[in-house]
């Protein structure tokens, strides 16, 4: 990554530093209001009714920070639609991506039926040293792994990202060009480490020490996770308007129509047609 890359980078998180701050903030405030929404009593009339409103109230937030957030590190070409709409179509790339979970969840249930499978169709002896059962359902876990956390973000969050923007007026070259570039997927990868993997190591050891100790310990770990994730989170966003920022919009040619009769301006030295002067001697 250059140096040019990384001020790039860095100043656009400073020039959206109001969203980012905000990725932290109202991101949390949203997570507490939306475990508050799931203990409200329906007992009265207005708490049934707020109850209907306040996760439609949530739904809209989230969808107008994240867009905000991208518009807010993304450069301006004066063409995009409203706020409003730009996030109304990230419900689209949403429905696309839980989709998309949803079969992997699938998936994931008949990863050791598959492991079995392939396990019992290799040989006696690769059965007894590389395909093991257990070696299969290793590398089908780790690549329904990566399809889940790179593979389906790497193709979604850009989409997402320019509808924000521009409505459904895709640039679909530059995004294209973007999906083949190394650099998005190599960014891809390393905040799903530092925001995925690294969070879930926290909770992977047994709990020990006295009841106040296991509370500050688990306190803390969600403190650290919940910060490595956003964190992670708008920085693929800075990554990807990074990225997609250095492409250079394809050049369309403009043809205007020229009129057959017309010359160069006018006061220029082509410009003045210059006709022979009379005989001064008749001709007979």
């Amino acid at each position: 990554m250059s140096e040019e890359t990384l001020k790039n980078l860095s100043g656009r998180l400073g020039r959206a530093r109001g969203w980012v701050v905000a990725q932290f903030g109202v991101t949390l405030l949203l997570i507490l209001a939306g475990a508050g929404w799931t203990r409200l009593p329906d007992k009265h009339v207005w708490q049934v009714v707020l109850s209907l409103v306040i996760p439609l109230l949530l739904v809209i937030s989230a969808l107008e920070l994240q867009a905000g957030t991208v518009r807010g590190l993304a450069d301006d070409d004066g063409k995009r639609v409203k706020l409003v709409w730009g996030a109304a179509t990230l419900l689209v790339w949403i429905a696309v991506g839980a989709a998309a979970w949803a079969v992997l969840d699938w998936c994931d249930d008949q990863i050791p039926l598959w492991a079995g499978y392939l396990n019992s169709r290799a040989s006696a002896g690769a059965r007894a040293t590389l395909f093991t059962y257990d070696h299969v359902l290793r590398w089908l876990t780790d690549l329904e792994w990566l399809l889940r956390w790179v593979v389906v973000p790497a193709k979604v969050i850009p989409y997402g990202a320019v509808t924000a923007q521009w409505g459904w007026r895709l640039p679909w070259r530059r995004v294209l060009r973007l999906l083949w570039n190394w650099r998005w997927w190599l960014g891809v990868v390393l905040v799903a480490v530092v925001g995925v993997v690294l969070p879930g190591n926290f909770f992977a050891g047994e709990p020990h020490g006295t009841v106040t100790a296991q509370v500050w310990a688990v306190g803390m770990k969600l403190t650290v996770a919940y910060l490595l994730a956003v964190a992670s989170w708008v920085l693929l966003l800075g990554w990807w308007a990074t990225l997609f920022g250095r492409q250079e919009p394809p050049a369309e040619e403009v043809l205007v129509a020229v009129p057959v009769l017309a010359g160069p301006e006018e006061g220029s030295r082509s410009a003045v047609v210059e006709i022979p002067p009379p005989d001064e001697t008749p001709r007979g």
